[in-house]
């Protein structure tokens, strides 16, 4: 018998929440956001932890329920009676070098949140179409225009923000 309660499942947070929390901020662009994602991620999984039987498939399953529930709060986000401010109440803080990529990520803020999450799951975690369309829950051919739109998007919003700045990120952009 396993000395831990857990199962196993602190040992799996350790190795996997920094991942977990990269991949958060690329959803949602905001790192205290992340880790509110992460949270409630890891959350959902321990929830569900005892009947996870192929644990081998972990990092599928975490990325779907973080995918989901990044999806779902921004649907519910629409009804929340909260005011948002027009600033952070802390400066934002570079981290783990994604200040590199600022514009980029802010043109990824102006997707639509699927089209986010499918241009995650496509050019950062690598992907096929098949398994995003698992994650999101839709059709492949859904992925496939999700993600050719959301990249007709950040080309046209990239080169927009290349123009206005004097071309300071043409190597994001394919002519």
């Amino acid at each position: 018998m396993d000395p831990n309660p857990d199962d196993g499942f602190s040992t799996y947070v350790r190795q996997v929440r920094p991942e977990l929390r990269r991949r958060a901020f690329l959803l949602c662009g905001d790192w205290f956001e992340a880790d509110d994602l992460t949270q409630q991620t890891l959350v959902k999984v321990f929830l569900q932890w005892p009947r996870l039987d192929n644990r081998e498939k972990l990092t599928g399953f975490t990325r779907t329920v973080m995918v989901r529930t990044y999806i779902s709060e921004r649907r519910a986000a629409r009804w929340t009676r909260e005011i948002l401010a027009d600033r952070d109440p802390e400066p934002a803080t570079c981290d783990q070098g994604y200040c590199d990529h600022q514009p980029l990520l802010s043109a990824l803020d102006r997707l639509a949140h699927r089209q986010r999450a499918a241009i995650v799951l496509r050019f950062w975690d690598q992907l096929s179409v098949r398994e995003i369309a698992d994650v999101l829950g839709c059709a492949p051919t859904t992925v496939r225009s999700q993600t050719s739109r959301a990249l007709a998007t950040l080309r046209s919003l990239l080169r927009r923000d290349s123009s206005s700045r004097g071309g300071g990120s043409q190597g994001l952009v394919r002519q």
